[in-house]
C-alpha cells in the first residue's frame, strides 16, 4: 500500500490522501466514512480528516449519505496529459482515423502490468466494457499493451508481466510465459499487435507504437471494433494501414514538438471527457 513507503522523504499524509481518492470505484460513486475506512485500512478519524480536507480543497463533496468525488479530480490526470503534450499532437490524427474507420481509437501507456488510457476519440457503440480517460486494463491481453510490452527488453517485459495488476478485470486470455513471449516476439518483428476477444468476448483491436524523436516507444494507439460487426480481415487489411499512417504522423509531430523552443506555448485544448461504452 502507498503508506508503506520508506525513506526520510516519504510523506505519509500525502500517500493517505491519494489512497482515499483512489478508493472510489466504478459503480460506487458515493462512499460512507465506514466504506472509505474499510477500503483503505485507515482508522475512521484519520479517514474523516482526509475526506474533510479533500472537501475543502474541492476534490470531494459531502452528500447526505456519504462522500463523492468532484470533477476537479480530473485535473490530476489532465495535468499529466497536458504536460506531455501528447493529446494536443494526437487529437487531429485520432479524429481523422475515427472518421475513416467509424471505430473508436485510443492511446494508452504502460503502468506496471496494466495499460492506462490517456487519450481517446470514440463512436457510440454498445459493448461489454466502458472505456474513458484513466481506465486501466491488464496489458497482456490488449493490443495496446502488447505493443508496449514488446518495446521492452524481454527480461524487463517478464518482470512487468509478473507484477500484480490493479484493473480488477479477469481477462479471457491467460497464457503461460512461453505463449505470451512468442506473441511479443511476433509483435516486435511485424511492428504492430492484434487482440481478438482476448480481453473480453466481442472485442478485437489492432495497435501500433507511438515514438518520440529518439525512436523510443512512449505510448500505443489502436483501432478497436466489435467482433460481431467488424471481421478480423477488415481490421487488418483495411484499418491497419490507416492506423500505421496515423501512428507515424503522431510520432513525427511529437518529435517536432520535442525540438520546438520551450518558450512557444501550445494553445489550450480541452481534454475529452468521454465516458461512452466502447471496446478496447
Amino acid at each position: 500500500m502507498p503508506r508503506e513507503g520508506t525513506g526520510p522523504d516519504f510523506i505519509e499524509a500525502l500517500a493517505r490522501g491519494l489512497e482515499v481518492i483512489t478508493a472510489f470505484r466504478p459503480r460506487q460513486p458515493v462512499m460512507t466514512l465506514t466504506d472509505v475506512a474499510g477500503a483503505t485500512g485507515l482508522a475512521r478519524p484519520t479517514a474523516r480528516r482526509i475526506l474533510l480536507t479533500l472537501a475543502e480543497l474541492g476534490y470531494v463533496r459531502q452528500q447526505d449519505n456519504g462522500f463523492a468525488l468532484t470533477p476537479r479530480v480530473l485535473d490530476l490526470g489532465v495535468a499529466y496529459t497536458r504536460s506531455m503534450g501528447l493529446w494536443d499532437v494526437a487529437r487531429p490524427h485520432l479524429e481523422w482515423l475515427v472518421e475513416r474507420t467509424n471505430e473508436s481509437c485510443s492511446i494508452a501507456q504502460l503502468d506496471g502490468s496494466d495499460i492506462v488510457y490517456v487519450a481517446r476519440v470514440s463512436v457510440p457503440k454498445v459493448v461489454a466494457l466502458v472505456v474513458q480517460i484513466g481506465t486501466r486494463f491488464p496489458a497482456l491481453p490488449t493490443s495496446l499493451g502488447k505493443v508496449l510490452l514488446a518495446a521492452l527488453p524481454p527480461e524487463e517485459a517478464a518482470r512487468v508481466v509478473a507484477e500484480p495488476g490493479r484493473s480488477g478485470l479477469d481477462p479471457v486470455w491467460r497464457p503461460e510465459r512461453g505463449e505470451w513471449e512468442a506473441e511479443l516476439r511476433e509483435v516486435r518483428a511485424r511492428g504492430w499487435a492484434m487482440t481478438d476477444e482476448q480481453l473480453a468476448r466481442g472485442i478485437r483491436s489492432v495497435a501500433a507504437p507511438l515514438r518520440d524523436g529518439s525512436g523510443r516507444v512512449i505510448a500505443s494507439v489502436n483501432v478497436n471494433a466489435h467482433a460481431a460487426e467488424t471481421p478480423a480481415d477488415v481490421l487488418v487489411n483495411d484499418y491497419l494501414p490507416l492506423l500505421l499512417q496515423a501512428a507515424g504522423e503522431i510520432s513525427l509531430d511529437f518529435a517536432r514538438l520535442e525540438t520546438a523552443p520551450h518558450t512557444v506555448r501550445r494553445p489550450e485544448t480541452k481534454l475529452p471527457n468521454d465516458t461512452s461504452p466502447a471496446p478496447i
